[in-house]
């Protein structure tokens, strides 16, 4: 590891007073646990960046009976393996997350949606979860979590299809409004946070909203956890504080030859060298047309590395995941693919990628949600920065 590295370790460090924090987390009053989540800049760290206190604050303000809690382990973004190792190293924070929440939702059922690629995970999360119900029933708090499998659809990480798949549909988007806090899970309302963003909270339960708040800029507070992978000599897991330049990233990651880094997975976008020095890893909000959100993960491409090929397999993917539900994403994905084909074998002029751009702008607009919304992120940049290696 780099010399210069500065990792953090709020939500990897081993703690020893899981079980004094989350009793004496429950016992205090409601309003003043979501009031301190909100204080603390937490926004949840699945890439959208939604406030959690006030997602945890509408859910509890239903009027509703019936609640669920959800953690979002489908971990599909290409690029990211962040939430498998903390649901392997510290399932604890993530489980004392949810019973918190259920606490303050007024939920007594749970679920931890967890991807069909980490079934290998389920008999220790299954022994883990049996050991957080004893703890409790002796804190008298009436909540069970349940495993929920995935079927590998990429789709599902999107809140609304992994609730349709949960009730045994087609795992598609639904139309929003209404939100999951007022109609999620069975139709009722529902938190759904990812793994990252309960273990945060745990880690403000016991240190405060301050110290979180302390880490970061601006609408960007606290650390976050990054997938690194690419073209780098110390590829891995790291927790770093939000907010820091993607200059800065590279000098610690890179390999002295990076010309692009792709911030966000295939549904992110892809910065280049001479915007590595202007471009901040963070939540847009005062910073907007600066900083770049991400749910984690952080490729890095040196020079050898063709941008038609990463871009070409970026539209391989999203061909193959999109749903099928709406026509821009369904059909748009692939144009797209088929378009930057006839460009490189010199069948459409290079005109061609100026249609594709107000294409891929089409469906950033029109696609109902954030797959086919998402695809102009990593299609645009890579065509705005890269053009020559989409023509020769």
């Amino acid at each position: 590891m780099k010399k210069n590295l500065q990792r953090l370790d709020l939500i990897f460090k081993n703690e020893h007073d899981t079980d004094v924090i989350l009793q004496r987390t429950l016992a205090r009053n409601d309003d003043e646990v979501i009031n301190d989540l909100i204080s603390s800049g937490l926004k949840g760290r699945g890439g959208a960046g939604f406030p959690t206190g006030l997602k945890w604050k509408l859910a509890a303000e239903s009027q509703d009976d019936e609640k669920y809690v959800i953690c979002n382990a489908d971990e599909g973004e290409p690029g990211t393996f962040k939430d498998r190792e903390i649901l392997s190293s510290v399932p604890h924070k993530v489980l004392s997350g949810m019973a918190v929440c259920a606490k303050i939702i007024g939920a007594k059922k749970g679920f931890i949606y967890l991807r069909s690629e980490y079934t290998f995970l389920k008999p220790q999360l299954l022994n883990v979860i049996e050991e957080f119900h004893n703890l409790l029933d002796s804190l008298k708090l009436n909540f069970r979590v349940e495993i929920f499998m995935g079927s590998g659809a990429y789709i599902c990480g999107e809140e609304s299809a992994l609730f349709e798949s949960m009730e045994g549909k087609r795992g598609e988007p639904r139309n929003k409004p209404p939100f999951p806090t007022d109609f999620g899970y069975k139709g009722k309302p529902t938190v759904i946070n990812n793994v990252e963003t309960l273990a945060h909270t745990y880690s403000i339960f016991k240190y405060g909203p301050d110290k979180f708040k302390d880490l970061g800029i601006q609408d960007s507070r606290g650390s976050k956890v990054f997938s690194v992978s690419g073209d780098t000599p110390i590829p891995g897991i790291y927790e770093l504080e939000f907010g820091m330049s993607l200059q800065k990233f590279v000098d610690d990651f890179g390999d002295g030859d990076s010309k692009a880094v792709q911030v966000g997975g295939a549904s992110g976008f892809c910065v280049p060298r001479k915007r590595f020095g202007k471009t901040v890893i963070g939540y847009q909000g005062k910073l907007r047309g600066t900083s770049l959100p991400t749910g984690g993960s952080m490729m890095i491409f040196n020079s050898s590395r063709s941008m038609y090929n990463v871009l070409h397999n970026y539209l391989d993917f999203f061909v193959e995941e999109s749903c099928g539900q709406c026509t821009p994403c369904r059909v748009g994905t692939q144009q797209l693919l088929i378009g930057i084909q006839a460009v490189k074998k010199g069948e459409q002029s290079s005109s061609y990628l100026d249609k594709l751009l107000d294409l891929a702008e089409a469906m950033r607009v029109t696609a109902k949600c954030g797959l086919g919304q998402s695809v102009a992120n990593s299609f645009s940049s890579i065509v705005e920065n890269f053009r020559e290696e989409m023509i020769y």
